[in-house]
């Protein structure tokens, strides 16, 4: 059994080679070290059924949303509209190809839902919820064309009120997402191809640490300090 490890925060962690996939040479470590949330936007418009011609939402432009953004267009999606309470991930999020962004400057997810629709010109196929916010899903919901796709892809508290009888009568499926499931080939493939483009994930890697500083790293990380997207942290 040919075993590979690597360096954890736990220590010496491990895998399995049947586990593991090889690094192209055409993919720094920056970008591999981006596969683990780009597999999560994989699996979430998988989920979702991103095709061509797709006019997609996607609620919240943190690292989530905007690899989401990144595996909507790689998957054809003709429209992606993004919103975020933040103009700095807004504006990162143009940089990475949204065609249209929205600051969200209300709680009122009915008309936050017109105005999504009155910029994209038409109610979205599907929405992708990455905040877990009660209201943003609220705002998937009433945003969604009838017979569309709503995916929960944020998780936040475990209870929430929303506008269930809207998502029933009009046929509005919701879909959960936990993470990801064998999507890391994809995922792979996606940057080595180049459907990712290496200079749109560039935008998402805002801070770099080296390892005696690990733990101002992580703070970075937790607070956002400084526009903090994904922070990285070098041990060379």
């Amino acid at each position: 059994m040919t075993l590979i490890s690597v360096l954890s925060m736990y220590g010496i962690v491990f895998h399995h080679v049947m586990l593991c996939n090889r690094l192209p040479s055409n993919v720094s470590y920056d970008h591999a070290a981006l596969l683990e949330p780009l597999s999560v936007g994989v699996h979430a418009c998988s989920r979702a059924g991103v095709s061509l011609g797709s006019r997609v939402l996607i609620c919240g432009a943190g690292p989530i949303g905007l690899v989401c953004l990144l595996t909507a267009k790689a998957s054809g999606a003709s429209h992606v509209i993004i919103t975020d309470i933040m103009e700095q991930r807004l504006e990162v999020a143009k940089a990475m190809g949204a065609d249209q962004v929205i600051k969200v400057d209300t709680k009122d997810s009915q008309k936050l839902a017109s105005q999504i629709k009155d910029t994209l010109g038409v109610a979205p196929d599907m929405t992708m919820e990455c905040t877990g916010v009660e209201s943003s899903i609220a705002t998937a919901i009433f945003a969604t064309r009838s017979g569309g796709v709503v995916v929960l892809v944020g998780l936040g508290a475990p209870m929430a009120t929303v506008p269930i009888v809207n998502a029933s009568v009009r046929e509005v499926d919701i879909r959960g997402v936990f993470r990801y499931a064998n999507c890391y080939p994809v995922a792979l493939e996606m940057i080595s191809s180049g459907n990712v483009a290496a200079e749109k994930l560039d935008h998402m890697i805002t801070h770099h640490y080296e390892l005696s500083n690990a733990l101002q790293a992580f703070e970075t990380a937790k607070t956002g300090r400084g526009g903090a997207i994904k922070v990285m942290i070098h041990c060379d």
